[in-house]
């Protein structure tokens, strides 16, 4: 055999090679892409993952969770956005990325609100993800701060724990008015109880202070002690009154409450 046609049949071989893996090549990728066939996205929001996956794999596609959030528009637990949407199309075997529902509402402690502004307060819930749901008005010395944040009628101290998405109501200051009101017995009360009690009569609390620096969990074990004015004295509407609190039931029980404002703050 001569030399070029030895070098012919090679070339040859190698062209037929090339074509043959070409074509493997080409029919590798149609099956891989699987050429001309597309399946058409069902709509899976609003359903819980397990419902979504049994959607997704009839449809020959597969779930990917790629968050998780709240929102209080849509069930926990449930598919709140889809990519790509429904009824778009894709090729099978396909993610579909969804962002789940939170299955359970984030506890979110109460940030401390009292006499800081109306504004401020509603951005800070906001921030944390609660809300106000109302607001009152009541005279003060102090218009426009917050003077009691509330669940309902019940009065909440800072660090009680709300579900994410809350509302809570504030009591706002209003301008002090003329009316003259008195003075109740605060001696026994928790913060809160006193708190709502001066607001129904149209009082606030000023200054307060503790025997011992109180921590979230015993915060509601102290009760007031000392207050001022005492009780019986006549304050105009929205003005405040002083109170100290304790731990020490024997001391609130005990403590003369005839004392001198100058002893007391």
């Amino acid at each position: 055999m001569s030399a070029t046609r030895f070098v012919a049949i090679n070339l040859l071989a190698a062209v037929v090679a090339v074509i043959a893996l070409l074509m493997i090549a080409i029919g590798w990728l149609k099956g891989y892409t699987k050429h001309g066939k597309e399946v058409v996205i069902p709509a899976v929001t609003g359903m819980t993952q397990q419902e979504a996956e049994i959607v997704l794999r009839a449809n020959e596609l597969y779930l990917v969770i790629v968050d998780s959030t709240y929102s209080d528009k849509a069930p926990l637990g449930t598919v709140v956005e889809q990519t790509p949407p429904a009824e778009s199309h894709a090729k099978p075997d396909r993610p579909v990325y969804v962002v789940m529902n939170a299955r359970t509402r984030r506890m979110i402690p109460l940030p401390e609100l009292h006499d800081v502004s109306y504004r401020q307060a509603d951005a800070t819930l906001r921030s944390l993800g609660l809300k106000v749901s109302n607001v009152l008005y009541e005279p003060s010395l102090y218009p426009d701060n917050v003077l009691d944040v509330r669940d309902g009628t019940t009065s909440l101290e800072a660090g009680t724990r709300l579900p994410e998405g809350s509302g809570v109501t504030l009591v706002i200051g209003r301008k002090q008015g003329n009316k003259m009101v008195t003075v109740p017995a605060l001696l026994g009360m928790s913060l809160s109880q006193a708190r709502s009690k001066l607001l129904s009569i149209g009082l606030t609390i000023g200054a307060y202070t503790y025997d011992e620096e109180p921590t979230p969990e015993t915060l509601e074990e102290y009760i007031i002690y000392r207050q001022s004015p005492t009780e019986g004295a006549a304050l105009q509407e929205g003005s405040t009154v002083n109170i100290m609190l304790s731990t020490n039931l024997e001391r609130a029980i005990t403590t003369d409450d005839s004392q001198s404002e100058e002893k007391f703050f």
